[in-house]
């Protein structure tokens, strides 16, 4: 049966899904005061829990201050609203746990992040999550870390020998491209989508695993609309930035025909926000549609008419995971070598259901069926795929 996650479908689950959102995908390990990475609901544990996990942990491994962990935290950039939630996630849990956590800020640079890890081994924290988005710099990262014995979690991009928290990037991107497929036939008809240009803004510095991303969002795009040209798919490359999302859209726009469908997603809903600023500066937003990644830009989806909808992340509880499973391996007890966040849609219409702080537009709303056949086809082809060999791990089962 297909997977429903439209209106009248989500309704039912729909504060399961807003006070759960984060699950990994298999059940099996013990819990560890609450906490089990495998069936985890997402929300933050009480401070004494979180207390008596470090206590477990430094019964195991010591602290190198003695009476206190240090742990550093290197972000991808700490003005992205998506960072800064991760952020804020991380200092609760570190406060209420009675860690002292030391962020720095990668600045969206390989370069940088290396000398971020190496200042956190100079201060010799005892646990690193590491954020960085420059796939060519992870190994030499990695290989310092592995040096000096510091465990660390690796957060949406892998790095060799890091535990991977972060995004199911398969599922993810082939539910924003399928939903993005459904709502422009909803706007346009079905015949003029296949008429438009899909313009997706993808990350190629990040690597193979993020790339599964925007793969997927293609993949499932055209799941649900057979004949789409292939040369109506326009790559931009967004560099994670608005600002570049902006200048790149500007740039394709013109290779757009005025008045057919312009249909837009992307790595990131700050991305999204870019292209779609172009599109708006050129006149052309009657004829734009756009589906986001992340749902971290709460405020654009709640107020752009054009943005209808992105794929949950909720990287605002991201923090609730990574301390206690940082714990839980200095604890010295097994955990998953990945685990991966549970993604919805988020639309206008459930927006304030999962961000209360947001209006809920009483607009009309799709009602997505998730190809789950298609999907299963795409996975499959992944898994052949020789560029994602060793990371099979984030690769879903289904």
């Amino acid at each position: 049966m297909p997977h429903q996650i439209g209106r009248r479908a989500v309704l039912g689950s729909m504060a399961l899904a807003a006070a759960a959102p984060l699950l990994a995908r298999r059940a099996g390990a013990a819990s560890f005061h609450g906490f089990d990475p495998e069936t985890f609901d997402g929300r933050m544990l009480p401070a004494a829990d979180l207390q008596a996990m470090v206590k477990q942990a430094m019964a195991h491994t010591k602290p190198h201050d003695d009476d206190r962990y240090v742990m550093g935290f290197a972000n991808l950039q700490r003005d992205i609203s998506f960072c800064v939630k991760v952020e804020q996630g991380l200092r609760a849990n570190a406060k209420a746990a009675g860690i002292e956590l030391i962020v720095a800020d990668n600045h969206l640079d390989g370069a940088t992040a290396l000398n971020n890890a190496e200042s956190f081994l100079e201060r010799r924290v005892d646990y690193v999550f590491e954020f960085q988005t420059d796939a060519n710099f992870g190994a030499a990262i990695m290989r310092k870390m592995d040096d000096a014995g510091t465990k660390v979690t690796a957060i949406d991009i892998p790095m060799p020998g890091a535990t991977f928290f972060g995004a199911n990037n398969p599922r993810s991107g082939f539910m924003g491209g399928a939903y993005l497929a459904q709502a422009a036939a909803a706007k346009f008809g079905a015949a003029k989508v296949n008429g438009g240009y899909l313009v997706v803004g993808n990350l190629p510095q990040s690597g193979a695993i993020p790339a599964m991303r925007t793969g997927g969002q293609i993949a499932g795009f055209l799941a649900e609309t057979g004949g789409f040209p292939a040369d109506h798919i326009i790559k931009i490359d967004t560099k994670n930035t608005l600002e570049e999302s902006f200048s790149q859209m500007t740039n394709v726009l013109p290779r757009i025909p005025v008045g057919v469908p312009i249909m837009i997603t992307a790595i990131n809903d700050q991305s999204v926000n870019g292209m779609l600023r172009a599109v708006g500066q050129a006149g052309r937003q009657a004829n734009a549609i756009a589906v986001g990644m992340g749902a971290d830009e709460a405020a654009s989806l709640a107020s752009n008419p054009d943005f209808v909808a992105s794929v949950g992340y909720f990287p605002e509880r991201y923090g609730n995971y990574l301390v206690p499973l940082a714990l839980m391996q200095l604890a010295g007890l097994p955990t998953p070598p990945a685990v991966l966040v549970h993604h919805v849609m988020v639309t206008k219409d459930t927006l304030c259901t999962f961000y209360p702080d947001q209006p809920c537009a009483k607009v009309p709303e799709i009602d997505f069926k998730f190809p789950s056949a298609a999907f299963a086809k795409h996975l499959a082809s992944l898994r052949s795929d020789p560029s994602l060999k060793g990371f099979e791990n984030l690769i879903p089962a289904s």
